[in-house]
């Protein structure tokens, strides 16, 4: 780990709401660190997130074998199932999970588990609904791949899914749910569908939640690497769950691709386990979308909303400036002069408390509304795996300076860069 994310981690701890002295390590007058009196006790903490973004057509009498990459570590895990945007009951033939082995379907000889709900092996997910499971004793490490299956054995309405997942699944019979090999799992998916966040019981002392567009849902990333900003940002947190509520042509203001951000705060990023910081990063596409937000005063509406209803949970906010998208087609004059009068809201007007500047780490010093030629992957909007590492170092060094001075505003701890 590298000293941002070493001094990261013992601010996290020392500095989170809910935490306490004895489960952190603290700092001694020439800034190393004590060993902790106690060891952290163990919680439920969100590990891995997949906001809802839409539906498919239901795949009934199928196993699909989702693949899932944990942020924290622990020694058992609660799995969430969402039938949140259908339309009729979600009748579940078996939920198995299970530590991935290698780089395909397999699951580790005798890690695979079965999952209950409410003591139940074949639950049945109202319309509208999300259902957490029992907890299950699986020790999992940090940065570890699940392998979560989920069998629908009849049609039950569209089917509630990711569609940007970036990572490869596997579908098999309904049958196969209970396999350690894969080797029934022979067709492929790019989507997650049905499971939409796992817990896990351990030391970690709370997440964060990425709340966003197709930026933080890792468009541009290379596919099956976790190279998405969340995943690179958990690198640098070690012992913290970092959840990744993006969902690719995601809206601050209205719904579009999934329901909006001040529509899905509750659900996506507040009642999730353990957390503690809200990082927003969302509202480009009202910018360059269909029909056109430009009232800057909109936008600062809805931030000022979104950090009004965490903070009433206890629950900090960074705010994210809205990178360049200059190039893209659906750049224009207009659309930039929006975009950075809602920067200069972001930066300056105290809603937030701190603002971790993407803007200014990844434009183009020749060309300021365009993002830097080496984290283009080419539409000149999202992000290559190099940037997508800048934006996670950004917002690591704006998390370790607020936590640090947690009395300074907004204003002063991150004044924008030239």
């Amino acid at each position: 780990m590298g000293k941002v994310g070493r001094v990261l981690t013992a601010v996290l701890l020392a500095a989170l709401p809910g935490t306490t002295a004895t489960a952190a390590a603290t700092a001694t007058p020439h800034g190393t660190a004590a060993a902790a009196t106690a060891p952290a006790p163990a919680r439920w903490t969100g590990s891995w997130e997949a906001a809802p973004s839409g539906t498919a057509p239901a795949l009934p009498g199928t196993a699909v074998r989702n693949v899932v990459h944990l942020s924290a570590g622990g020694t058992a895990v609660r799995i969430r199932i969402a039938n949140r945007l259908g339309t009729a009951p979600l009748r579940l033939g078996a939920v198995t999970v299970a530590l991935r082995r290698g780089a395909g379907p397999d699951a580790v000889p005798g890690s695979l588990r079965t999952v209950t709900f409410r003591g139940a092996h074949a639950p049945t997910v109202p319309a509208g609904r999300d259902l957490l499971s029992d907890p299950v004793p699986l020790p999992v490490p940090a940065a570890a791949d699940l392998l979560v299956t989920v069998a629908t054995p009849t049609g039950s309405g569209p089917a509630t899914y990711h569609r940007t997942a970036l990572q490869t699944g596997y579908l098999a019979d309904t049958g196969h749910a209970a396999d350690e090999s894969g080797a029934a799992y022979t067709v492929r998916t790019d989507f997650w569908y049905y499971v939409t966040g796992v817990d896990v019981l351990g030391p970690a002392t709370g997440s964060v939640v990425a709340l966003g567009d197709s930026l933080t849902d890792g468009n541009g990333s290379t596919p099956d690497t976790n190279h998405r900003w969340p995943d690179l940002l958990a690198r640098r947190l070690r012992g913290h769950g970092v959840l990744n509520a993006g969902i690719a042509g995601n809206r601050l203001l209205r719904d579009g691709a999934g329901p909006s951000a001040l529509a899905r705060l509750d659900p996506d990023a507040l009642d999730r386990a353990g957390v503690r910081v809200l990082i927003v990063f969302e509202g480009i596409n009202d910018i360059k979308g269909t029909p056109v937000a430009d009232d800057p005063a909109a936008f600062a509406t809805a931030y000022r909303t979104l950090v009004a209803r965490a903070r009433a949970r206890g629950i900090r906010v960074v705010g994210v400036t809205l990178t360049p998208y200059g190039g893209y087609s659906a750049h224009t004059a207009a659309g930039e002069a929006v975009r950075r009068r809602v920067n200069a809201f972001i930066r300056t007007g105290g809603a937030f408390d701190a603002v971790a500047d993407a803007d200014a780490a990844v434009r183009d010093p020749s060309a300021p509304d365009r993002i830097r030629p080496g984290y283009d992957p080419g539409d000149h909007l999202h992000f290559n795996d190099t940037g997508m590492g800048a934006i996670a170092d950004t917002v690591a060094r704006t998390l370790a300076r607020v936590l640090r001075h947690p009395g300074v505003p907004a204003s002063r701890e991150t004044q924008p860069r030239s």
